[in-house]
């Protein structure tokens, strides 16, 4: 493997490519921004990008005519990859992408998470796989795709699987959990590899295979006593956990704790608490009055990802942190992001435990109903409803209205949909056909409504996890999200849900699996901190230049928006029959597209000065 610049000054991306002829004429445009290369046993490209090849960050390997590479933190070592090929990744701890070349034909895979991502377009007659859509749109000349910004413009979010579709005409996402098979005849295969494993162990035994997972988690990225880690000490139980087991694991802590206005947060208090049990951490807590404001920015165009950024409202305040952070020795950081979405299932079990324990399956419904103010004829409806996935979605197409007021019940395939008060109609009839048409070849991802919703959970935890590491590394700072490992997911999934699930606890099985490591207290807070004052705070001081962006409105110019219903909106955000969500995703497009407009070449691909780094086997 050829050694090139440290990623800091070159973006982290990689394109794979078939064992074909066709293929020397994308190399060609790629090989100027390539740090790294790999070549097929042919001698034609195969995997061409910039990634760490440090301890732990990337692994090769080369079995006879077989090249493998296992690119993300991970305990896979070279010689697991050579003894036994691309067995050595199954069940293994980490977030990483496994790839091989083999007698001709390429496989990939991402995680079934979300983390790690694939996505595959047609670029001159050759299949190209990157790690980035953004690679294919640019290799392709590809637009945005108004159906599917009109998708992301869904309330109170889009659906599966519109959530993770690629915003751009002509790129397709390998879905998660998928490998992907490229023959040479020019031929492509997808396959599902991952399957939710089975919830049939009761909260006491399921707690250490929890347990074990995060520390492995924790412990395939902290590999070195004494290294500097940054690490979000929110007081809440995810990040404190991590916390927790990063220090088990060697790390010298570097910790940010936010403390929102409300009067009712509690995080500032209960994180104080944790650090008092961390020996030698660095605890930095900061009002929010001490940082920039939500939405702080805004006029400034930034480098775009891949989909309208997760980090509209507070991207001035983790550059921040980033760079204080950077500033105490850390160049990674901790996150807990993901906690809420794995160590709970979803509240659509009941539906199926109503069927097999009527009694307990009524217990927990009422339970249930009664914690969201559930109108009782929705919850009815919902759980006597057998419906399957693809009948539901095109339902929701054929009732695609204006935002509804009130909460739904969560016992379905998902909330009912609505589109935002300034969707145009056309923007209405462009997302209903896009559900229409993607519920025709749409599978759930687990046989029961219950299973489907916590791995569809974990996905969007997972999605907005690749954004966040994205993100991480643009300022010099990479996220690691250990919550969304494919190992801790397939943990939390063996739990029975009813012993986990019930609303009069909160996480169970996260606090039974971190008992003796975490302070008790910790473990059984059961209050959770919103910045929702901010919000609103930001809104109004940055409404010039809201009112601006819907004057000038990217969407409305792609008949998507009515400026004028999005003006008003702007204006008085608090009478939104939905709150602010209805706002935040349309918003996060707006951006999006005006920072697309300022920044049309990929920010991280980024032309060398010197010759492009020559090809080499792993």
């Amino acid at each position: 493997m050829s050694n090139g610049p440290v990623i800091g000054a070159h973006g982290r991306w990689f394109a794979v490519l078939p064992d074909r002829e066709p293929s020397h004429a994308v190399a060609r445009r790629l090989l100027p921004y390539a740090c790294r290369t790999l070549l097929h046993a042919s001698g034609r490209p195969w995997l061409v990008g910039c990634w760490d090849d440090g301890p732990g960050d990337a692994v090769m390997a080369t079995a006879g005519g077989t090249r493998l590479a296992v690119i993300g933190p991970s305990a896979v070592t070279t010689g697991d990859l050579t003894v036994r090929g691309l067995a050595a990744a199954d069940g293994a701890p980490g977030s990483f992408h496994l790839l091989a070349s083999t007698d001709g034909e390429v496989y990939a895979r991402g995680t079934a998470t979300g983390s790690r991502l694939l996505y595959t377009a047609n670029v001159g007659g050759v299949t190209v796989l990157t790690d980035r859509a953004r690679t294919l749109a640019w290799l392709t000349g590809a637009r945005p795709d108004p159906a599917r910004l009109a998708a992301r413009m869904l309330l109170p979010e889009p659906p599966y699987p519109i959530e993770a579709l690629p915003m751009w005409h002509g790129v397709e996402l390998v879905p998660p959990g998928h490998t992907v098979r490229l023959r040479p005849d020019g031929g492509t295969r997808i396959e599902r590899w991952w399957h939710a494993p089975p919830s049939d162990l009761p909260l006491a035994q399921a707690a250490p295979l929890l347990r074990d997972a995060l520390r492995a988690a924790v412990g395939v990225r902290v590999r070195r006593r004494g290294e500097v880690w940054g690490a979000d000490l929110s007081g809440g139980m995810d990040s404190t956990s991590l916390c927790f087991l990063a220090q088990e694991a060697g790390a010298r802590l570097v910790a940010v704790t936010l403390e929102w206005s409300a009067a009712a947060n509690e995080d500032g208090r209960y994180a104080r608490e944790a650090a008092r049990g961390l020996p030698g951490i660095t605890h930095l807590v900061f009002p929010s009055s001490g940082i920039p404001g939500h939405f702080t920015g805004l006029g400034t165009r930034h480098p775009p990802g891949d989909e309208p950024s997760v980090l509209l409202r507070d991207r001035a305040q983790q550059v921040l942190l980033a760079r204080l952070l950077r500033d105490h020795g850390a160049r990674r950081r901790l996150s807990g992001h993901g906690g809420d979405h794995v160590v709970t299932p979803h509240p659509a079990y009941v539906h199926s435990l109503l069927r097999r324990r009527p009694l307990t399956g009524l217990a927990h419904a009422a339970a249930h109903r009664s914690r969201g103010h559930w109108p009782l004829g929705a919850v009815t409806r919902e759980l006597a409803s057998r419906r399957p996935l693809d009948a539901w979605l095109t339902g929701q197409a054929d009732a695609l209205e204006t935002v509804r007021r009130g909460d739904h019940p969560r016992f379905g395939w998902g909330p009912c949909l609505a589109v935002p008060p300034w969707a145009t109609p056309r923007a209405r009839e462009l997302a209903a056909g896009l559900l229409r048409e993607t519920a025709l070849r749409l599978e759930p991802l687990a046989p029961d409504r219950g299973t489907h919703g916590w791995v569809h959970l974990a996905r969007r935890a997972g999605t907005v996890a690749g954004r966040l590491a994205e993100f991480g590394e643009d300022v010099g700072l990479p996220y690691d999200t250990p919550y969304c490992d494919d190992a801790v997911l397939a943990a939390c999934l063996r739990v029975r849900p009813a012993e986990a699930g019930h609303p009069a606890t909160y996480k169970p099985l996260l606090a039974a699996a971190l008992d003796g490591i975490v302070p008790a207290t910790i473990l059984k807070r059961t209050t959770k901190d919103h910045s929702g004052n901010e919000w609103y705070a930001g809104i109004a001081t940055h409404r010039r230049t809201l009112a601006a962006w819907a004057g000038d409105s990217r969407l409305a110019s792609a008949g998507l928006a009515d400026p004028a219903a999005l003006h008003r909106a702007l204006l008085a955000p608090a009478l939104l029959a939905g709150g602010c969500g209805e706002l935040e995703n349309t918003l996060g497009i707006e951006e999006w597209l005006r920072d697309l407009d300022a920044h049309p070449h990929p920010h991280y691909l980024k032309e060398h000065a010197s010759e492009p780094a020559p090809a080499a086997t792993p």
